[in-house]
């Protein structure tokens, strides 16, 4: 089917023939979709197929077969993030800008103070601030606020390693190459979960033992679920969906877009992290966990939630919501450079630690006007949910990780991003990947970017409904993952009006690999193939089209929120 849409003239995907594209494409979806009819003209100009697109998103938004709905991306579903008072300053507990105070203790002091009064703003004046260790925000509603990128510095002197305690693999691997931070969002009983199992068992949410409630079977893109009492449930409460993920890999099949490949893929031999009872599945992937709040509780039996579901839940796989545990949400990181001390980039997997922010079991936090200084990893979501990242950079010395959205994290929006030209290049033997996402992680969204380094890493492990959109990028990085975690891609993952400068369509075109999924509107390349081995055969019915030219619709995330009543 792919290769028949893709050979369509861009002139006929709109006007009286946009029922071109729309019925063979809305075949593949629920009834309710394809009842729901032929994408409208609305007077467009000939070539928009990215215009016909979205009026058949726009008729069952949760449902489209290719196209993620990705509109409620972000911090409390894509809302701005508050502005509380100040509430405290760090030099109100012994920090100094003098070039030799260590502010680290007073960081800290000043966060808990804030934390135990309730929340509010922890302020870091103008100068530079030397810390030895990392920072960590283990309360929610507080905010560490600088007084601008240029003006307020956080210098750390030492690695993770080094400075916090180090995190290596038997194979030596250091998982602060893709995890943990200077400045560190989770719960306190989360860190002490982690250190006392040495960092080698989940890093996710702490969930209540018993379940708040069994839920019955469900269609992607429905909010309503029947479920076994409401009794212990609360309106405007975040759960975890908890979906069993069963041995004969039905549920992944489904999060692949059960194309003819994905349900002929050996999942147990090929994907053992992700398949219970394949003898190496990770703890972190017994089941798919999607963090969600309760809108509404409609009498006994019924809930609404505030966003649709992303995938069916059907009887062979049962689910259930738990309560989160403990966790933080509505904290942020504002106005200030986090720097760390330069030291050579290491071979890759085997960094100590110089990185930035990183969200860990968390919802509903951000990052806002932050630049990292020469990293490992820039920004990290690891089991994060609806956090926002705006107006953030990546800089100095090459990276691993600029951006790493990884381990079920969900509904996550990095805005106006930079990973700005390295100072000193990838050495041999090292990566740099770029915009990473893997792991089940889903929703999240990647926009108004400029990439002077990396790609579009899409890091294995079956990651899903996720877009990039709206990017420039030189396209340079290479993608990772281990082959023990399974396929590349999930279905509906969406690279919508990216500019390339190299020539490469590397990674970024992805018609070849991606079940289910769009390539809309890619320019500068010189081909279309995306290098990377697909990991299903077959067709993979998905769709490429208006290459080489800007797309009609040029943001696809600001287009489905235009198109989203609750967000009018």
């Amino acid at each position: 089917m792919r290769q028949d849409l893709a050979k369509l003239s861009r002139r006929t995907l709109v006007g009286g023939a946009a029922a071109a594209i729309a019925a063979p494409a809305l075949a593949l979806a629920s009834g309710a979709v394809a009842a729901a009819g032929p994408a409208r003209a609305s007077g467009r100009p000939a070539d928009a197929a990215s215009a016909a697109l979205l009026d058949q998103w726009a008729q069952a938004p949760g449902s489209h077969p290719l196209i993620p709905d990705i509109s409620r991306a972000g911090y409390r579903l894509g809302a701005r993030p508050p502005r509380p008072d100040v509430v405290t300053r760090v030099t109100d507990h012994g920090a100094r800008a003098d070039g030799t105070t260590d502010c680290a203790p007073a960081f800290n002091a000043a966060l808990r103070a804030a934390g135990e009064r309730g929340g509010g703003v922890v302020l870091v004046p103008r100068g530079t601030y030397l810390l030895s260790s990392p920072v960590f925000v283990h309360w929610s509603n507080v905010v560490l606020r600088g007084a601008g990128r240029a003006a307020t510095v956080l210098h750390f002197t030492r690695t993770l390693d080094d400075g916090y305690r180090p995190a290596r693999q038997s194979n030596g691997n250091s998982r602060w190459s893709w995890t943990g931070g200077q400045v560190w969002f989770m719960a306190a009983e989360r860190r002490a979960r982690s250190e006392a199992e040495d960092f080698a068992g989940t890093e996710g949410w702490l969930l209540g033992d018993t379940p708040l409630a069994e839920v019955g079977a469900a269609s992607r893109g429905q909010r309503t679920l029947l479920v076994s009492g409401t009794g212990g449930l609360r309106a405007g409460d975040m759960v975890m969906l908890e979906c069993a993920n069963p041995p004969d890999a039905s549920l992944l099949t489904h999060l692949a877009g059960e194309v003819p490949g994905a349900r002929s893929y050996d999942w147990p031999r090929r994907a053992p992290q992700l398949v219970t009872g394949s003898g190496g599945q990770y703890i972190q992937y017994a089941s798919l966990q999607w963090p969600v709040r309760i809108e509404a509780i409609l009498g006994d039996r019924l809930v609404l939630l505030a966003q649709p579901l992303k995938y069916d839940l059907r009887p062979g796989w049962p689910a259930r919501l738990r309560a989160l545990g403990p966790t933080v949400h509505d904290s942020g990181v504002e106005q200030l450079t986090i720097r760390n001390e330069p030291v050579a980039m290491t071979a890759h997997n085997k960094h100590p630690g110089s990185n930035g922010v990183c969200f860990q079991a968390v919802h509903d936090c951000w990052a806002s006007d932050v630049r990292v200084e020469n990293c490992d990893l820039g920004f990290g979501f690891t089991y994060a949910k609806s956090t926002t990242l705006s107006r953030v950079a990546v800089g100095g010395r090459a990276a691993h990780h600029s951006f790493a959205c990884r381990m079920q994290s969900h509904d996550n929006l990095v805005d106006d991003f930079e990973i700005e030209a390295f100072t000193v290049p990838v050495p041999s033997g090292a990566v740099h990947h770029g915009l990473n996402v893997e792991g089940l992680s889903s929703g999240n969204v990647w926009r108004r970017g400029r990439m002077a380094e990396g790609t579009f890493d899409t890091h294995r492990a079956l990651p899903f409904e996720n877009a990039r959109t709206d990017i420039t990028l030189v396209n340079n990085g290479r993608v990772g993952g281990s082959a023990a975690s399974g396929p590349l891609f999930g279905a509906r993952i969406a690279h919508w009006n990216v500019r390339v400068t190299s020539g490469s369509a590397y990674a970024v075109t992805i018609a070849d690999v991606a079940p289910r999924s769009v390539t809309v509107g890619v320019q500068g390349t010189n081909g279309t193939a995306s290098e990377l081995p697909p990991d299903f055969a077959g067709d993979l019915e998905n769709l490429l089209v208006e290459h080489g030219s800007r797309p009609g619709v040029t943001d696809l995330y600001a287009a489905q929120r235009d198109r989203t009543p609750e967000n009018d």
